[in-house]
Protein backbone atom coordinates (compact mmCIF):
# COMPACT_ATOMS: atom_id res chain seq x y z
CA UNK A 1 0.00 0.00 0.00
CA UNK A 2 1.83 3.08 -0.94
CA UNK A 3 -0.81 5.36 0.89
CA UNK A 4 0.30 6.43 4.61
CA UNK A 5 -1.71 5.24 7.20
CA UNK A 6 -2.91 8.06 9.39
CA UNK A 7 -5.38 10.13 11.16
CA UNK A 8 -6.41 14.08 11.41
CA UNK A 9 -6.75 14.76 15.28
CA UNK A 10 -8.10 18.11 16.15
CA UNK A 11 -8.41 20.46 19.03
CA UNK A 12 -12.18 20.63 20.27
CA UNK A 13 -11.87 23.77 21.81
CA UNK A 14 -10.39 25.44 18.69
CA UNK A 15 -13.18 23.55 16.63
CA UNK A 16 -15.93 24.88 18.91
CA UNK A 17 -14.57 28.25 18.34
CA UNK A 18 -14.77 28.15 14.49
CA UNK A 19 -11.50 27.62 14.33
CA UNK A 20 -9.18 24.71 12.55
CA UNK A 21 -6.55 23.24 14.50
CA UNK A 22 -5.06 19.88 14.53
CA UNK A 23 -2.45 17.80 13.29
CA UNK A 24 -1.95 14.66 10.97
CA UNK A 25 -0.19 11.86 12.75
CA UNK A 26 1.48 8.68 11.23
CA UNK A 27 -0.81 5.76 12.84
CA UNK A 28 1.14 2.94 13.00
CA UNK A 29 3.99 4.59 15.06
CA UNK A 30 4.92 4.33 18.74
CA UNK A 31 1.73 4.82 20.75
CA UNK A 32 3.33 7.06 22.86
CA UNK A 33 4.88 8.90 19.91
CA UNK A 34 1.77 9.68 18.40
CA UNK A 35 0.03 10.79 22.17
CA UNK A 36 3.19 13.42 22.41
CA UNK A 37 2.24 14.87 18.75
CA UNK A 38 -1.34 15.26 19.87
CA UNK A 39 -0.30 17.07 23.65
CA UNK A 40 2.01 19.36 21.01
CA UNK A 41 -0.54 19.99 19.06
CA UNK A 42 -3.31 21.02 22.12
CA UNK A 43 -0.34 22.60 23.81
CA UNK A 44 -0.51 24.96 20.57
CA UNK A 45 -3.94 25.57 21.06
CA UNK A 46 -5.20 29.08 19.69
CA UNK A 47 -7.82 28.81 22.68
CA UNK A 48 -5.26 29.35 25.34
CA UNK A 49 -6.39 25.39 27.43
CA UNK A 50 -7.52 22.83 25.52
CA UNK A 51 -7.46 19.08 26.56
CA UNK A 52 -10.33 17.48 24.24
CA UNK A 53 -9.29 16.43 20.72
CA UNK A 54 -11.44 13.92 18.05
CA UNK A 55 -10.24 12.82 14.74
CA UNK A 56 -11.85 14.40 12.28
CA UNK A 57 -10.60 12.90 8.81
CA UNK A 58 -7.89 9.35 8.38
CA UNK A 59 -6.49 7.92 5.54
CA UNK A 60 -4.58 4.15 4.23
CA UNK A 61 -7.31 2.07 6.49
CA UNK A 62 -8.88 1.16 3.11
CA UNK A 63 -12.77 -0.11 3.84
CA UNK A 64 -12.89 0.43 7.82
CA UNK A 65 -14.50 3.48 8.75
CA UNK A 66 -12.30 5.59 12.08
CA UNK A 67 -14.48 6.47 14.10
CA UNK A 68 -14.06 10.44 15.29
CA UNK A 69 -13.65 9.56 19.50
CA UNK A 70 -12.11 6.24 18.88
CA UNK A 71 -9.71 5.65 21.53
CA UNK A 72 -5.66 6.16 19.88
CA UNK A 73 -4.83 2.83 21.31
CA UNK A 74 -7.34 1.01 19.10
CA UNK A 75 -6.35 3.71 16.19
CA UNK A 76 -2.89 2.18 16.51
CA UNK A 77 -3.78 -1.34 16.94
CA UNK A 78 -6.16 -0.99 13.52
CA UNK A 79 -3.33 0.89 11.89
CA UNK A 80 -0.54 -1.81 12.49
CA UNK A 81 -2.87 -4.68 11.45
CA UNK A 82 -3.52 -2.78 8.15
CA UNK A 83 0.12 -2.57 7.88
CA UNK A 84 0.47 -5.90 8.56
CA UNK A 85 -1.85 -6.67 5.83
CA UNK A 86 -2.00 -3.86 3.42
CA UNK A 87 -3.92 -5.51 0.68
CA UNK A 88 -7.26 -6.70 2.55
CA UNK A 89 -7.07 -5.73 6.22
CA UNK A 90 -9.40 -2.75 5.99
CA UNK A 91 -12.05 -4.89 4.43
CA UNK A 92 -11.73 -7.32 5.95
CA UNK A 93 -11.72 -5.27 9.33
CA UNK A 94 -15.03 -4.40 8.12
CA UNK A 95 -16.74 -7.68 6.88
CA UNK A 96 -16.01 -7.84 10.87
CA UNK A 97 -17.77 -5.23 12.37
CA UNK A 98 -14.22 -3.40 13.37
CA UNK A 99 -13.87 -6.55 15.51
CA UNK A 100 -9.75 -6.79 15.42
CA UNK A 101 -9.29 -10.00 16.91
CA UNK A 102 -11.55 -12.01 14.39
CA UNK A 103 -10.18 -10.28 11.81
CA UNK A 104 -6.80 -11.19 13.16
CA UNK A 105 -7.78 -14.64 13.47
CA UNK A 106 -9.51 -15.02 9.84
CA UNK A 107 -5.92 -13.89 8.54
CA UNK A 108 -3.94 -16.14 10.60
CA UNK A 109 -6.12 -18.88 10.48
CA UNK A 110 -9.13 -19.23 7.57
CA UNK A 111 -6.96 -17.61 4.79
CA UNK A 112 -7.06 -19.44 1.65
CA UNK A 113 -5.77 -16.92 -0.36
CA UNK A 114 -6.34 -14.00 -3.91
CA UNK A 115 -7.47 -15.85 -6.88
CA UNK A 116 -9.14 -14.26 -9.72
CA UNK A 117 -12.29 -15.93 -9.32
CA UNK A 118 -14.12 -17.86 -6.19
CA UNK A 119 -14.20 -20.85 -9.80
CA UNK A 120 -10.19 -20.48 -9.74
CA UNK A 121 -10.34 -21.56 -6.43
CA UNK A 122 -12.70 -24.30 -6.59
CA UNK A 123 -10.71 -25.53 -9.55
CA UNK A 124 -7.71 -25.28 -7.52
CA UNK A 125 -8.89 -26.78 -4.59
CA UNK A 126 -10.41 -29.37 -6.63
CA UNK A 127 -7.30 -30.43 -8.28
CA UNK A 128 -5.39 -30.66 -5.02
CA UNK A 129 -7.72 -32.78 -2.94
CA UNK A 130 -9.21 -35.61 -6.38
CA UNK A 131 -8.12 -36.59 -8.56
CA UNK A 132 -10.58 -35.87 -11.64
CA UNK A 133 -10.24 -38.60 -14.80
CA UNK A 134 -9.39 -36.91 -18.10
CA UNK A 135 -12.65 -37.51 -19.81
CA UNK A 136 -15.30 -36.07 -16.90
CA UNK A 137 -13.02 -32.91 -16.03
CA UNK A 138 -14.83 -30.31 -18.81
CA UNK A 139 -18.20 -31.50 -17.32
CA UNK A 140 -16.99 -30.03 -13.91
CA UNK A 141 -18.38 -26.37 -12.80
CA UNK A 142 -16.14 -24.20 -10.91
CA UNK A 143 -18.08 -21.57 -11.11
CA UNK A 144 -21.09 -22.90 -9.61
CA UNK A 145 -19.07 -25.22 -6.95
CA UNK A 146 -17.54 -21.39 -5.61
CA UNK A 147 -21.10 -20.18 -5.11
CA UNK A 148 -22.02 -23.36 -3.70
CA UNK A 149 -18.88 -23.42 -1.56
CA UNK A 150 -20.08 -19.51 -0.70
CA UNK A 151 -23.49 -19.90 -0.35
CA UNK A 152 -23.67 -23.27 2.03
CA UNK A 153 -21.19 -20.82 4.65
CA UNK A 154 -18.29 -22.87 4.38
CA UNK A 155 -16.14 -20.24 2.65
CA UNK A 156 -16.55 -16.37 2.57
CA UNK A 157 -14.92 -13.70 -0.21
CA UNK A 158 -13.78 -10.27 0.37
CA UNK A 159 -13.68 -8.61 -3.02
CA UNK A 160 -10.59 -5.78 -3.08
CA UNK A 161 -10.00 -5.32 -6.70
CA UNK A 162 -11.05 -6.25 -10.48
CA UNK A 163 -9.54 -9.63 -10.78
CA UNK A 164 -8.66 -10.17 -6.78
CA UNK A 165 -11.01 -12.26 -4.37
CA UNK A 166 -9.39 -12.75 -1.02
CA UNK A 167 -11.04 -16.64 -0.19
CA UNK A 168 -11.53 -17.32 3.95
CA UNK A 169 -12.68 -20.76 5.14
CA UNK A 170 -15.52 -20.22 7.81
CA UNK A 171 -14.75 -22.46 10.39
Amino acid sequence: MSEEIRIYVADLAAYNNGKLHGVWIDAAQDLDDIQDQINAMLAESPEGFAEEYAIHDYEGFGGYSVGEYEGIQSVHEIACFIEEYPDLAGELLSHFGGHLGDARKAMEENYSGCYKSLADYAEELTEDTSHIPENLAYYIDYERMGRDMELSGDIYTIETAYDEVHVFWSH
